[in-house]
C-alpha cells in the first residue's frame, strides 16, 4: 500500500529522532567513562578521607572503612613495610608499580590509577601522616552504581524527548498535511470536470502560496472550459444554420414542389450555404493553426504600401457595386512580416469597410509611422459599431447585432483571426467607431 505524504513525514521526523536520541546516548556514555568527568570527584573524595582519618581513632577506623565501603569507597593503609594497617584490608587491587610510585611521591600528591579504558573502577593514591606516622592510603572508587543510575536517567529523558517530539511532529503534521489533502481532494474535483472549486486559505508560506496558485489556475480551467462550451455552441450553430436552408431547399427540389423558374433561386441559396460552410471550415482551420505554437511565421522584407494596394484591387468588385469612393494615403515602405498572413489582415479588414458602409460611402487606407510602430489606418463611414460591442469585438464568434445589417453572411471569426496575425508579429490591432459615423482601424506593427 502507498504510504501517504503524512505518514512519510511522520515516520522520517520519528527516525531521525530516534537516531539523534541513540546517539546523544552513546555519546553521553562515552563522556562519562572518560578521565575527565571523574578526576575531581576522586581527588575531593580522596581530601575527605584523609580529613576523616585525621578525626577518628585507630579504634574507629574499621568502622570508618566499612561506612565508605557502603558508598562504594574501599581505603587501604599501608604501613611503612607497605603492609596493610588492618588485617582485614583489602589488597589485591594495589600492585608494586603503584606503591612504587606512591613512595616516590615526596609530596601529598594525588596519583591516579587506571585499570582499563572501559573499566568503571578507578584507585587513586597518597601519602599521607596517621598518628604521627607516614603511610600509603591507597583508594578504591566503583562508578558502576553511578554510571548505571546516570545511563538509566539519561534514557528515561532521552524517552520522554521521544514521545513528545513524536505527539507534536504528528499535530503538526497533521496541520501542514491538511492543506495538502484539500488540495488533493479539490484536484479530483477538478479532474471530474468541476471546475468552480475554491480553497480557503490565509496562511502565507509556501503551502498559502501553492493554495492560491492552485485557485487561480481553477478559475483559469473554469473559464477555458466556458469558452470551449461557448465555442462548440457557436460552432453548433454556425454549421447547424446553412445545413438546415441546404436540407430545406434541397428537399423541395427532390419533391418537385418548386416551380420551373424558381429552382435557379433555390439552387443559388444552396450554392451560397455551402460556401458559408466553406468559408467557416477554413476560418476554423486557419484559427486553430494560429493558435498552434508551432504555427510558421514565415517573415520577409516586402512592400507594405503595393501589398494594400493589391488587395483593394482584389475587391474592386465589392466596392464598386456599391459605389464606394476609395482614398489611398500609402507612403513607401518595406515591412518584414509574412506576406501571406498580413494579407489576410488587410483583406479582411477592407471587406468589412465594404460590407458595413453606405452606398456611395467613403474608405480611406493610410499608413504612417508612430513611437516604435508601423500604423496602418483603416477608416469607412458607414453604420458604426454600439460602444457595448466594441470590448467584445474581437472575441470568436461574437457578431454585431444582425438587425443592424440587410445580410448575414460572417461567422465572428474574421476579426480574431486579425488580431491572432497581428500579435504573432508582436503588434495589436485597435478600434474607435461611432454609429452612424463609421469605423476606424488601427493596426500596429513593430518596426523592428
Amino acid at each position: 500500500m502507498r504510504r501517504s505524504l503524512y505518514w512519510q513525514f511522520v515516520t522520517t521526523f520519528i527516525t531521525g529522532v530516534i537516531l539523534s536520541l541513540v546517539l546523544s546516548y552513546g555519546i553521553t556514555s562515552i563522556f562519562f567513562q572518560s578521565e575527565v568527568i571523574h578526576q575531581e570527584e576522586m581527588e575531593d573524595t580522596s581530601q575527605y578521607v584523609v580529613e576523616l582519618l585525621d578525626m577518628v581513632d585507630t579504634d574507629d577506623l574499621p568502622r570508618l572503612l566499612d561506612l565508605l565501603n557502603d558508598f562504594g569507597v574501599e581505603a587501604v593503609i599501608l604501613d611503612e613495610t607497605d603492609e596493610p594497617y588492618l588485617p582485614n584490608m583489602n589488597t589485591e587491587f594495589i600492585t608494586e608499580e603503584m606503591v612504587d610510585q606512591i613512595n616516590a611521591n615526596e609530596t601529598s600528591e594525588i596519583t591516579t590509577f587506571t585499570p582499563g579504558r572501559r573499566d568503571l573502577v578507578r584507585y587513586i593514591g597518597t601519602p599521607v601522616d596517621y598518628e604521627g606516622e607516614r603511610f600509603t592510603l591507597f583508594v578504591k572508587m566503583n562508578f558502576e552504581d553511578e554510571f548505571a543510575g546516570s545511563r538509566r536517567l539519561t534514557l528515561n529523558a532521552l524517552i520522554l524527548v521521544l514521545i513528545i517530539g513524536s505527539v507534536f511532529i504528528i499535530l503538526v503534521s497533521r496541520y501542514f498535511v491538511s492543506s495538502i489533502r484539500s488540495i488533493t481532494d479539490a484536484a479530483e474535483q477538478l479532474k471530474m470536470g468541476d471546475f468552480n472549486v475554491q480553497l480557503k486559505s490565509e496562511r502565507e508560506d509556501e503551502v498559502g502560496r501553492l493554495i492560491r496558485s492552485f485557485n487561480q489556475m481553477a478559475e483559469s480551467l473554469k473559464n477555458m472550459d466556458e469558452v470551449r462550451k461557448t465555442f462548440v455552441s457557436n460552432v453548433s450553430h454556425e454549421i447547424q444554420s446553412p445545413l438546415t436552408s441546404i436540407k430545406g431547399y434541397a428537399r423541395a427540389l427532390v419533391d418537385g414542389v418548386v416551380k420551373k423558374e424558381d429552382e435557379h433561386d433555390y439552387m443559388m441559396i444552396i450554392y451560397k450555404e455551402a460556401d458559408r460552410l466553406s468559408r467557416l471550415s477554413d476560418h476554423l482551420l486557419r484559427m486553430a493553426s494560429l493558435d498552434s505554437d508551432k504555427h510558421p511565421v514565415k517573415k520577409a522584407p516586402y512592400r507594405l504600401d503595393e501589398q494594400i494596394r493589391r488587395v483593394i484591387l482584389s475587391t474592386e468588385m465589392l466596392w464598386q457595386e456599391k459605389d464606394l469612393e476609395i482614398k489611398l494615403d500609402l507612403t513607401d515602405d518595406v515591412i518584414e512580416a509574412d506576406q501571406d498572413l498580413m494579407e489576410q489582415v488587410w483583406l479582411n479588414l477592407i471587406v468589412n469597410a465594404i460590407k458595413y458602409n453606405h452606398a456611395d460611402g467613403e474608405i480611406h487606407v493610410s499608413n504612417y509611422e508612430e513611437d516604435i510602430y508601423r500604423v496602418v489606418r483603416v477608416s469607412d463611414r458607414g453604420i458604426g459599431i454600439p460602444d457595448d460591442s466594441i470590448p467584445y469585438l474581437f472575441d470568436r464568434f461574437y457578431q454585431v447585432d444582425q438587425s443592424r445589417t440587410k445580410t448575414r453572411s460572417g461567422n465572428g471569426l474574421g476579426l480574431s483571426i486579425v488580431q491572432r496575425i497581428v500579435a504573432l508579429h508582436g503588434g495589436y490591432i485597435d478600434v474607435i467607431s461611432e454609429e452612424g459615423v463609421g469605423t476606424t482601424f488601427f493596426v500596429y506593427l513593430p518596426k523592428k
